[in-house]
């Protein structure tokens, strides 16, 4: 499997000629090309930067073959128009799509305040090794070999980070959700995510559009 970091919080996966779109929001420059080539898309929760809307209606208009699975509060937008291509996920549910075997795990929302309400939030396994959290610290009661670790955000936390890793204690660990920081705060942040300091798994940078081998 193959993992392409994309702005802010989007990843795509391929394998076997499969591609896989995780959270192609309005802070991912190139969503609207992603979807067009996805043969199925996961959103972990409402908020615009982890689903361009009108990229995802438009995509799912021209291509009656791509699906979209998330919450019911994100999904169930679509359904209407379009019902046999949208899935509506919850934690505990595992399917297969395009060849990727999809686990899914937590429920909410990380608080960003008291004042501000939470919403559905989920996380989801690939192949039982790629865990991608979407805005939560929540831990699954499963492995993760390849952690994307949420760095920057209103309800981002270093220290709930750096336990967070502690917890899942990963292989790999990538940074994602990291627009609002710049260059000099990503390598901050890695330092104190990284050993010797607050865990014991080094925070890789992956730059925009480049590839990983899982």
């Amino acid at each position: 499997m193959e993992l392409t970091k994309h702005a802010h919080a989007c990843v795509s996966l391929r394998k076997d000629d499969a591609t896989l779109v995780i959270d192609p929001g309005a802070l991912t420059p190139d969503a609207a090309e992603l979807l067009a080539v996805a043969g199925a898309v996961l959103i972990t929760h409402e908020h615009f930067d982890h689903v361009d809307e009108p990229a995802v209606a438009a995509a799912l208009a021209a291509r009656p073959e791509l699906t979209v699975h998330g919450p019911e509060a994100v999904v169930g937008r679509w359904r209407a128009d379009h019902p046999e291509q949208v899935v509506a996920v919850a934690d505990g549910d595992r399917f297969t799509v395009q060849g990727f075997d999809v686990a899914v795990h937590g429920a909410v929302h990380a608080e960003i305040h008291r004042d501000i309400p939470r919403c559905a939030n989920v996380g989801y396994l690939v192949d039982g090794t790629l865990y991608h959290p979407g805005d939560a610290y929540h831990v699954p009661p499963e492995p993760v070999g390849t952690l994307l670790l949420p760095t920057s955000g209103p309800w981002t936390k270093l220290g709930e980070a750096a336990d967070f890793v502690r917890a899942l204690a990963p292989g790999r660990v990538v940074q994602i959700h990291e627009v609002m920081l710049s260059e000099t705060g990503r390598q901050s942040t890695a330092t104190f995510l990284s050993p010797p300091m607050l865990t014991e798994v080094p925070l890789t940078l992956v730059p925009d559009g480049e590839t990983l081998t899982l």
